[in-house]
């Protein structure tokens, strides 16, 4: 027979217990079990007034962030909403089914004033990293490193030419981004290069084509990973600009030095970290090999000699064409001593017009030039070193691991569904980014050690 559901909301009097309603494999679960709150409230003590009313739980808003990020609920409002009704949530944040939720204006409030002036999300990053450390999932052998980019919440049709003059004084442009971006001008490190378009909305954020698609406003979020189990060692927002990108590795790699006392023996990157100057950062001052691509442009495909197939003197300090003819700096000696060092940090090497003109190769070598020259890096020699690892095992093993900062952006865009911004300026994509790879390590941890870290081995390194 047809059954019939018992009417069920009459009762007076319930007995209801959260922690019975939350399966034991739920992903919360895990993460409650590798998060630590005990060092918040000190760290958060100077932004906090001791008289007054006593203000909502940080540790309670730093919850809901890790709720709303780990399931991609970007709106405040909607995450306050989702709070109220989901029981996993309200268990995760520590409230009862009578317990109200703050409020998201409140919420706001705190996460865009204290909280941003505490630096508590990168306290929070750090203190995830340290957990992750004292499970065993940080080798600490070879980092990898990559930048994907992220759209600004800044529409195309806000935006001017970069060589249009704007009144930043107007009172319909005075908003946290603009004034953060107006304090930064004279800091900026690639403020001498016009942008092509600036966002009145985003000043910081970057005019950017480079998926390949249609232009748009955005910032890039650059990921230093630990090969062996992906864990993200820091985590740094800049403009989608590729010079910035790369020197953010430097910031990035000095801070994990800093601040767990890790240093990689290998630095895994793609043809953009392959720079003559980054290389040289990476050997000369690091001591670190650099498993990247040498960012080389000495290869013809016209069919003439390539400056491989020139022998470099390191004594002499000069080449010698397949001929047997030199190729030097300087043909005769100056007075005043000269180090021929161009702005590009590089030195010209020039072959004999006369030798080049009686050369039966010449056709061959230098067919539309007098002579043959040969830019040569200062850093020539630690490209060299950068050539002679591309041709080991362990390179070939680097350029498989480095997929593994591919699979975390796009757990990012997909998952955590930070394909756009919500926050603006540079401060404002910092914090999303900071929040984001915390929980992302924060996952990786609670499936990877589903019953927590040691509580022992997660302070700083001395």
């Amino acid at each position: 027979m047809m059954g019939r559901q018992a009417s069920g909301q009459d009762r007076l009097f319930y007995s209801f217990n959260l922690e019975d309603h939350i399966p034991q494999n739920h992903l919360l679960r895990g993460i409650d079990r590798c998060l630590d709150f005990a060092g918040l409230r000190e760290h958060l003590a100077e932004h906090y007034s001791q008289i007054g009313r006593p203000s909502i739980d940080p540790e309670l808003m730093l919850r809901m962030l890790v709720v709303g990020y780990c399931y991609g609920i970007r709106s405040e409002r909607r995450l306050c909403e989702e709070l109220h009704l989901n029981l996993a949530y309200r268990w995760f944040c520590r409230l009862s089914l009578e317990d109200a939720v703050p409020d998201h204006s409140t919420f706001s409030k705190n996460r865009h004033g204290r909280f941003r002036d505490s630096g508590v999300f990168r306290w929070l990053f750090d203190e995830v990293v340290r957990r992750c450390m004292a499970a065993g999932l940080v080798k600490a052998e070879g980092f990898a490193v990559d930048a994907s980019i992220v759209e600004a919440d800044a529409s195309s049709q806000r935006g001017v030419a970069g060589t249009e003059s704007v009144d930043w004084k107007d009172p319909a442009l005075s908003t946290r981004a603009v004034r953060e971006y107006l304090e930064g001008l004279d800091a900026e490190a690639l403020g001498k290069v016009l942008p092509k378009k600036i966002s009145l909305t985003d000043p910081q954020a970057s005019w950017t084509a480079a998926t390949g698609g249609p232009a748009f406003f955005a910032y890039s979020t650059n990921y230093l990973i630990d090969a062996e189990h992906g864990v993200i060692m820091d985590v740094q927002a800049t403009p989608a600009h590729r010079t910035a990108e790369v020197e953010s590795t430097k910031l990035m790699v000095d801070r994990v030095q800093e601040q767990f006392g890790l240093k990689p023996e290998r630095l895994i990157g793609d043809t953009a970290y392959g720079t003559a100057p980054m290389l040289s950062w990476m050997v000369d001052e690091k001591g670190i090999e650099p498993h990247v691509p040498v960012w080389d442009r000495t290869q013809r495909d016209d069919g003439t000699l390539s400056s491989n197939e020139f022998t470099w003197d390191e004594q002499a300090k000069e080449y010698t064409c397949p001929q047997g003819r030199p190729l030097r700096s300087q043909w005769r000696v100056f007075k005043i001593e000269r180090s021929h060092i161009t702005k590009a940090d590089t030195v010209i090497y020039r072959a004999s017009q006369q030798d080049c003109a009686n050369c039966p190769e010449k056709q061959r070598c230098c067919p539309t030039t007098p002579m043959r020259k040969i830019v040569r890096s200062v850093h020539e020699a630690v490209r060299d070193v950068g050539r002679k690892i591309a041709t080991t095992e362990q390179y070939e093993c680097s350029r498989c691991q480095r997929k593994k900062v591919e699979m975390l952006f796009a757990h990012l865009k997909r998952i955590l569904r930070l394909d756009r911004l919500r926050l603006r300026g540079l401060s404002g994509a910092m914090d999303e980014f900071t929040m984001a790879a915390a929980v992302q390590n924060l996952r990786r941890l609670a499936m990877r050690v589903p019953q927590g870290p040691p509580t022992q081995g997660t302070a700083t390194p001395a």
